[in-house]
C-alpha cells in the first residue's frame, strides 16, 4: 500500500480540515502563514482530545492517555511526545507544530482537495502553485462552520472544534464573504473556543474541557507569542 493509498483509506484529520479551510482558492495562498504551525499543532492536539487520546493533569498541562495511541500516523508523534511526561500546551505546540505544514498539505494534495503544480518563472526557476482541487470538500467544510457561527445550528464536536480553531487562528475576518465578520459571529466563535458547543454536540464534558484548553492556549500563542 502506497502513502497515497493510506491517506485515502483514513478519514481526514482536523489539521487537514483546518489547513483546507485556511487555503484561499482565489490567491492560491494559505491564510495565517506566520502563525500556521501553532494552529496546526492545536488541531493535532484537539484531534487527540476528541479521540480520547489526551487528557489534562495538574495546572492545565496535558498528557497522553496511557495505552490508547491513535492509529493515524499524523497524530502518533504528538501522542508519543506527550506520553513521555505531562507538558504545557504551548510547549507542545512549539514542539509538534513546525513539522506539520508539509505533510498535512501533501495529504490534501493526495486526496485531491488541493492541486499542486510546478511553474517556470522567467524560464529559469521552478515555483509551486496551489489551486483548489476537484472534491469540493472545502466548500462543504465552510458551510458547516458557517452554520455553527452564523445560522445558530448546534454543531457536531468536530465542526465545533474546527470553528474554534479557525477563530483561534485570527483569520476569521478574511472569510467575511462567506462568514460575516460581526458581533454575533465574534461572540459565537468565542463560545466555541470556550467549549460551549451546545447540548447536542456529541462530546463528553472532559473532551470539551481538554479541547478548550488546547484552543485557548493556541489563542495565546497566536496573539502573544508569534513573531510580529
Amino acid at each position: 500500500m502506497t502513502a497515497d493509498d493510506r491517506t485515502h483509506s483514513t478519514p481526514p484529520t482536523l489539521a487537514e480540515d483546518l489547513l483546507l479551510l485556511l487555503f484561499q482558492p482565489g490567491s492560491g495562498t494559505i491564510a495565517g502563514e506566520n502563525t500556521l504551525f501553532y494552529v496546526l499543532g492545536g488541531a493535532v492536539l484537539a484531534d487527540l482530545a476528541l479521540g480520547d487520546h489526551l487528557t489534562t493533569v495538574d495546572r492545565g498541562r496535558i498528557r497522553s492517555v496511557p495505552d490508547h495511541p491513535p492509529s493515524n500516523r499524523l497524530l502518533r508523534p504528538a501522542w508519543d511526545y506527550l506520553a513521555e511526561k505531562p507538558r504545557g500546551v504551548q510547549t507542545a505546540l512549539a514542539a509538534i507544530g513546525p513539522a506539520l505544514r508539509e505533510p498535512v498539505l501533501q495529504r490534501l494534495v493526495a486526496r485531491g482537495d488541493i492541486d499542486q503544480e510546478s511553474r517556470r518563472v522567467l524560464g529559469l526557476f521552478t515555483s509551486t502553485a496551489l489551486r483548489e482541487g476537484r472534491t469540493e470538500r472545502r466548500t462543504r467544510l465552510l458551510a458547516d462552520v458557517r452554520q455553527a457561527l452564523v445560522d445558530g445550528v448546534q454543531p457536531a464536536a468536530r465542526v465545533a472544534a474546527l470553528g474554534a480553531l479557525l477563530s483561534a487562528s485570527g483569520t476569521l475576518p478574511q472569510f467575511h464573504r462567506e462568514i460575516p465578520w460581526n458581533s454575533s459571529v465574534i461572540m459565537r466563535a468565542k463560545e466555541l473556543e470556550r467549549g460551549d458547543w451546545g447540548a447536542d454536540a456529541t462530546a463528553q464534558a472532559v473532551t470539551r474541557t481538554v479541547t478548550a484548553t488546547v484552543v485557548n492556549s493556541t489563542v495565546v500563542a497566536v496573539t502573544l507569542l508569534a513573531p510580529r
